[in-house]
């Protein structure tokens, strides 16, 4: 299978039909919410007050219900057009944007205690156009995130490099821009479950986490666990549930937000959906 990057420019491969299918796909919304969730954790964010976060490459703004549930707020921006709309349909809670990572980050100098990154950074690898030229739009990206983000903040990317080569060339022009950290592989054993995260720092550099499956727990692969069990195991409503609704609504009303009020039909499933 030829990865979406060869096949065109992400503002067109993710047309509309792309999109949908891509944000209706379970499969695809139980694998981003779990490394989303790992992102998250690699964050190592404080744990008694909500952060303010970025999210590069958010799409149709399944990683941003991941970050809502956890009770922070966050901004996301994408490329593609259509992705973006499903965000709006869907209601996501963020601030969206309409932006290329290739030409920087446009937010002020430390606006974010933290940013995250699911299956996007690869894209920056491609010159889709001929003036692009990967080494130097990866330097700017890296370059306008670092000055985007608290002098304590960590970015981390989960992406998919091709080989050694082009996870080098990420790597050296991230620590070029000024950060610090590296590379951590979750489950390196695992064909299918073998994940890169991409681990940056501002704050200096401190010893990398260990990536998951790399000692005792090796035979263990997290990602072949169903969503619905790990959420009930977290006691946190299905997304779309009713509980999951009203409580999405009295966020809204805690930000200020204009919100439909509740009524018996609040949650209820429509004919013909499931």
């Amino acid at each position: 299978m030829s990865r979406p990057e060869y096949l065109a420019p992400p503002e067109i491969f993710y047309n509309e039909d792309e999109a949908r299918k891509y944000t209706q796909n379970s499969r695809i919304i139980d694998i981003q919410v779990q490394m989303c969730e790992r992102a998250i954790e690699l964050l190592v964010l404080p744990e008694d007050s909500p952060c303010y976060l970025l999210d590069i490459g958010c799409g149709s703004g399944l990683s941003g219900s991941v970050l809502e549930d956890q009770g922070h707020y966050w901004v996301g921006l994408d490329i593609a057009t259509a992705m973006l709309d499903i965000a709006g349909e869907r209601e996501v809670e963020g601030d969206l944007m309409l932006a290329d990572m290739g030409q920087g980050c446009p937010f002020r100098a430390g606006a974010f205690d933290g940013a995250v990154s699911i299956s996007a950074l690869q894209w920056l690898c491609n010159a889709d156009k001929s003036f692009h030229k990967p080494v130097q739009r990866l330097y700017k990206f890296f370059s306008t995130l670092y000055a985007c983000l608290s002098r304590s903040a960590r970015a981390v990317f989960q992406f998919y490099p091709e080989n050694s080569e082009q996870m080098e060339l990420v790597t050296t022009q991230a620590m070029k821009a000024g950060f610090y950290g590296g590379v951590v592989v979750d489950y390196p054993n695992s064909t299918k479950a073998k994940k890169f995260f991409l681990v940056l720092m501002t704050g200096g550099s401190v010893p990398l986490p260990k990536g998951l499956g790399t000692g005792e727990d090796s035979q263990g692969v997290s990602y072949t666990s169903k969503r619905e069990r790990l959420k009930q195991q977290r006691g946190k409503p299905l997304k779309s549930s009713k509980r999951w609704i009203l409580e999405k609504k009295e966020r809204r009303k805690r930000q200020g937000k204009d919100v439909r009020p509740n009524s018996k039909y609040t949650g209820r499933k429509r004919s013909g959906k499931f």
